[in-house]
């Protein structure tokens, strides 16, 4: 019987103890260690399965090109882009299973693009320093990352350390053996949302999408949501998306650390895959509910949804901006794509007579929609709030029409 292979990455010629000590531990747990080294400067104790001169050469550089630059990030970058590029071939050849890699910042960074080079379903893990922190833009995030905080790991082996190293070793072979990576056996429908209580149409067309023959996956659009939500739009795994919940597109808009990354809402329109679009949220900006209230949302209305993430509403103007923000975005997709503008309200908040009901916001919104709405695109007005059945039905009849249409 084999077991699963684990590509193991890192620069052997400063962390080789560490890089050896997880192979070790994935050994003693029955697993295979490949090795990768990504060092610049110096060498390994011991031979790699895939040297350094491997790396930069399969970037379509070399070794010599990254030391003569006398730039560490020239560098490292050369060292990433060869990494990456190496990883899915040797993934795609079967080589390995699942990885990990260890660095510090420089490593991490290198890490990050290597990660994203794989499909989703491959199991990624990364050590690092860094972990977590806020220099980690979330638009260089893969899908299904995983990662563990390098603890007292900067320089040498210690009891501290060993916790994280056995621990992430562990983790990425146990999630290769257990991994059931996507098997695309169905057309695949993307949709953006947030919890029923705010909006609701997903009861309604998750079942009635799957009795058409469809799978849905439904992402929290909270930042990271919307970051694997346009990852996989960009790699081309939809047959279509429904991006009913834009609040990513306002959050990063105004400043907000909740953000899902400039290319929000322009990864399906580029890749040409048919798109549904509404304004699910939009309203809304949210911020980190722990954090001090950013200067320039004080005075304005607020909902607390927890003790990690909060919302402001937006006024007249800024919704204005929003909406050619929006068609902005709309104006690249090169695939059909439709927009429902529900005339009477965006999410569960903002009905008549409830907290955050804004009239003339929603007016304002309204108008600079279809003064704004680009030629390639198709606008359709409802006279209804977003969470009425009746934009469920108007949903359903665009994909109906698609599907007689051979669209989908």
């Amino acid at each position: 019987m084999t077991d699963k292979r684990i590509l193991v990455v890192g620069t052997y010629d400063t962390k080789n103890d560490e890089l050896e000590y997880m192979s070790e531990r994935i050994r003693s747990q029955g697993g295979v260690a490949v090795s990768m080294d990504v060092s610049v400067l110096g060498d390994p104790e011991q031979p790699t399965d895939y040297s350094k001169h491997d790396v930069a050469e399969a970037g379509g550089s070399s070794i010599k090109a990254a030391i003569d630059s006398g730039d560490e990030n020239v560098a490292m970058q050369i060292m990433a882009a060869g990494a990456s590029a190496l990883a899915l071939r040797l993934h795609r050849e079967g080589v390995f299973d699942g990885v990990v890699v260890l660095g510090g910042s420089m490593g991490t960074d290198l890490a990050l693009d290597l990660c994203l080079a794989l499909p989703l379903g491959v199991p990624k893990y990364v050590v690092s320093t860094v972990s977590f922190s806020a220099m980690l833009p979330p638009e260089r995030l893969a899908p299904d990352i995983q990662m563990i905080l390098w603890a007292g790991g900067l320089y040498g082996l210690n009891s501290v350390c060993k916790a994280s190293l056995s621990q992430a070793a562990g983790a990425v072979l146990g999630a290769a053996r257990a991994v059931e990576a996507p098997k695309w056996e169905k057309p695949l429908i993307g949709m953006t949302s947030f919890g029923k209580t705010v909006l609701r149409y997903m009861v309604a067309l998750k079942p009635a999408l799957e009795e058409r023959g469809f799978e849905i996956a439904v992402f929290h659009a909270t930042g990271m949501g919307g970051r694997a939500f346009e990852g996989l739009a960009a790699e081309g795994a939809f047959a279509a998306v429904l991006d009913f919940a834009p609040q990513e597109v306002t959050n990063h808009m105004l400043g907000s650390n909740i953000s899902a990354g400039a290319d929000r809402m322009t990864n399906a329109g580029k890749r040409g895959i048919p798109q549904i679009i509404a304004p699910g949220c939009y309203d809304l900006v949210d911020f980190v509910g722990w954090m001090p209230l950013p200067e320039r949302l004080k005075g304005k209305p607020l909902h607390a949804h927890n003790r990690l993430l909060s919302s402001a509403m937006t006024d007249a103007g800024e919704r204005r901006e929003l909406a050619q923000v929006i068609c902005d975005k709309l104006r690249v997709a090169v695939g059909p794509t439709e927009v429902i503008l529900p005339l009477h309200g965006c999410n569960e908040w903002d009905r008549e007579g409830a907290d955050l009901h804004d009239a003339e916001g929603l007016a304002a919104f309204n108008a600079a929609m279809r003064a704004h709405v680009p030629n390639n695109v198709k606008l359709h007005e409802l006279d209804a709030h977003i969470n009425d059945q009746a934009f469920a039905d108007t949903a359903l009849k665009i994909v109906d029409r698609w599907m007689a249409e051979g669209i989908l």
